[in-house]
């Protein structure tokens, strides 16, 4: 090989980058890795979002970090567009076609209320009542023909919607998951009718029983679908304009991305993508860093996200809930999210007791500390208080805050009436904010069987670090983990996120009568289906992890269970046994008397990426790391707390609370009692102790 030639290789790798994207309601986050000859290099950038056009906002960060379009090899994004579009319901005009007679079935739902208590609430479908129109067919629960399909109202069924403004249209028939044969020719019939793509067939994108669930489902997917198609494709025809010439990747909300040339079609599969990108850059620290077990804990400006890691592998649900009567029954990274965030408002009621959210402050005005008008006080302003925030250092917020002016407000509306002091009013709010996000790890731990000591606490996002020491003291956690970059969490999730496909098929048999070869087949289809569709994406595969399952129950029970399964191939016995187990260790009884049916078969095809070294991320460790001290009120007494620069800090470095480690994107509180440690990887582990 030439010179020239050896250099232009060399060149080649240097300018190799990979990109991951966050677009968030606030901030738009992005982390570049760069391999080169002198090894690996990240650079970040943190830029508003821009609404109602996000793509400007990924090319302002992509800017900000001092590269074009053209130098990025991949790009991975991360949206919440799809999210925000339903709970705002800024969505499309959609229409349903559906069997005669279910008409309002979306409606009907599961006869729960939107108010658990009393007769109030208001509840309004996605799809209104007169742009849901009934056709003549019906299949029976085993896939016969009882009624045969209605090709004629079919099409006057799809010219009505059209009529009426439709953008986009859903077929939606009973049983179609045992029997697609009238959903797939009622779908021939309306694309050579309708304008567009946006023909969502509710089995194609979710082939499971329960036809409440399989609808609402499929609404939500025919409702984004045109706003993710016109997003992506603008933000993809943004890049080429800019020299962008490589592969645009969307994260969809089960951890795993897909090719932009296909999302639009399973758009609701990208719901929760923002939430789900953190846990799976929790999942991919974690394995560098050699441990198995984690709650993730992210606590944003706004509301709590927390998830569970067990074996190294992030718990996935297919029964979540974005909305009330709006359950999403793909499979999605399970995240259960409380209203406690940095902005939330801390206020007593009409009973004088103490509350804390889900109201929030918001971006503006804000906390008081922003100094952009608001007078409400709010986590946010008992941490700075307390002396947890430098009041310097606050990244939201130009100059020096005001804490006497933060204090005088939190004694006004919060220490007087409760008869406390300012600070003991601020470490109450503290206490109870603790408290229910404490709730939602116990949600996602204690509530399925796992013992929270068992896991160490991964905490991120701009304001979990603040609280984490003392939430894992409340239940026993003996480790916190705080990764390099905390606030850049999700954006780092993208970067590392596999591709991943997740196929669900209903059987809904009893065990005992189970055909085992039919079992096997389907898990095989479900198997070449994924491959299939990352076969877009092979050139970034570096290995495809195959893991089947299925959702089981006994007989007459309502809830499933995820029972995994190690190939296609397992017996009947086999398949009871491990049932037995998974049972056994969720709710610790065994019921050998009671017959267990298979209610779906789960298959996930896993195109694993290649890795980054995450110790890139890490600071310089240049300079001294202890950059002062600060007074710090923590268990009911102040405290003299030394200050910490994190990008300062290097592999090794030890040091006790009470301290504070500050950086541009989070900052940690190591209580006092507690001891940290930098790893190798350059995360903070904290030892959390008792209090002192």
């Amino acid at each position: 090989m030439s010179d020239e030639a050896v250099q232009s290789a060399v060149s080649g790798a240097r300018q190799r980058r990979v990109s991951g994207i966050d677009v968030g309601g606030t901030f738009t986050d992005l982390v570049i890795h760069e391999n080169g000859p002198d090894g690996p290099a990240v650079r970040i950038a943190k830029v508003p979002t821009t609404l109602p056009n996000q793509a400007e906002g990924v090319l302002s960060a992509i800017a900000l970090a001092g590269v074009g379009p053209a130098d990025i090899d991949l790009l991975i994004h991360g949206t919440t567009a799809t999210t925000n579009a339903i709970l705002e319901r800024k969505v499309a005009i959609v229409g349903l076609i559906t069997t005669a007679g279910f008409r309002d079935t979306l409606e009907l739902g599961r006869r729960t209320r939107p108010r658990p208590y009393g007769m109030t609430g208001v509840f309004s479908p996605l799809v209104p009542r007169d742009r849901r129109l009934e056709v003549d067919e019906r299949m029976d629960v085993n896939g016969q023909v009882v009624r045969p399909l209605d090709e004629a109202g079919v099409a006057a069924a799809a010219r009505a919607l059209l009529a009426m403004g439709c953008e986009s249209v859903v077929i939606h028939f009973l049983h179609a998951y045992a029997n697609p044969a009238h959903e797939l020719r009622a779908g021939e019939i309306v694309r050579e009718i309708w304008p567009n793509d946006y023909v969502t067939l509710g089995h194609a994108l979710l082939s499971e029983f329960r036809e409440y669930e399989r609808g609402t489902t499929a609404s939500v997917n025919a409702a984004v679908q045109p706003i993710l198609d016109r997003y992506v494709h603008r933000l993809q025809g943004e890049l080429e304009a800019r020299g962008f010439a490589h592969d645009l990747l969307v994260m969809n909300g089960n951890g795993g991305t897909v090719s932009a040339r296909l999302v639009a079609r399973d758009a609701a599969k990208t719901v929760m993508s923002g939430p789900a990108s953190g846990v799976i850059a929790a999942a991919a620290t974690l394995r560098q860093t050699g441990l198995a077990n984690a709650i993730t804990y992210d606590m944003g400006g706004t509301s709590t996200d927390v998830a569970l890691i067990h074996g190294g592998v992030p718990e996935v649900s297919s029964e979540l809930s974005i909305d009330y009567g709006l359950p999403i029954h793909v499979p999605m990274v399970d995240v259960r999210t409380v209203g406690a965030g940095g902005g939330s408002i801390a206020s007593i009621n009409a009973a004088g007791v103490l509350r804390v959210g889900p109201e929030s402050a918001g971006s503006a005005p804000g906390p008081i500390s922003y100094g952009r008008g608001g007078t409400e006080p709010t986590i946010t302003d008992a941490n700075m208080t307390l002396g947890r925030l430098d009041p310097a250092g606050l990244t939201a917020v130009e100059g020096t805050v005001d804490v006497d002016a933060v204090r005088a407000h939190i004694d006004a509306a919060l220490a007087r009436p409760l008869g406390y002091t300012s600070e003991e009013a601020a470490a109450a709010v503290l206490k109870l904010a603790n408290t229910h996000m404490a709730g939602a790890i116990r949600l996602v731990s204690l509530s399925r069987g796992y013992d929270p000591r068992d896991f160490v606490l991964f905490a991120f996002g701009g304001a979990g670090p603040l609280h984490a020491v003392a939430i894992a003291r409340e239940l026993g956690i003996p480790e916190v983990l705080v990764p390099a970059r905390p606030g850049l969490t999700n954006a780092l999730g993208c970067l590392v996120a596999d591709l991943r496909q997740d196929l669900v098929n209903t059987v809904n048999e009893p065990l005992a009568t189970l055909d085992m070869a039919a079992v096997k087949a389907t898990l095989e289809a479900q198997r070449a289906q994924g491959q299939a569709v990352n076969a877009a994406s092979r050139d970034e595969i570096a290995e495809t992890v195959v893991l089947h399952g299925a959702d089981m129950q006994f007989r007459g029970q309502t809830h499933l269970i995820r029972v995994p399964i190690p190939s296609p191939d397992v017996s009947r016995e086999a398949l009871q046994a491990l049932f037995e187990d998974a049972y056994f260790s969720r709710f610790n009884v065994r019921l050998p008397e009671i017959r267990a049916v298979l209610v779906n078969l789960v298959t996930s095809v896993i195109g694993k990426r290649r890795g980054i070294e995450l110790s890139s991320l890490a600071g310089t460790a240049e300079g001294e790391a202890r950059i002062g001290t600060r007074a710090l009120y923590a268990d009911g007494n102040w405290h003299e707390a030394a200050i910490y620069a994190r990008d300062r800090l290097r592999p090794g470095d030890t040091f006790a609370g009470p301290a504070v480690v500050q950086q541009i994107d989070a900052t940690t509180v190591v209580e006092p009692g507690a001891t940290a440690r930098v790893d190798a990887v350059g995360n903070l582990r904290i030892m959390v102790g008792e209090a002192a």
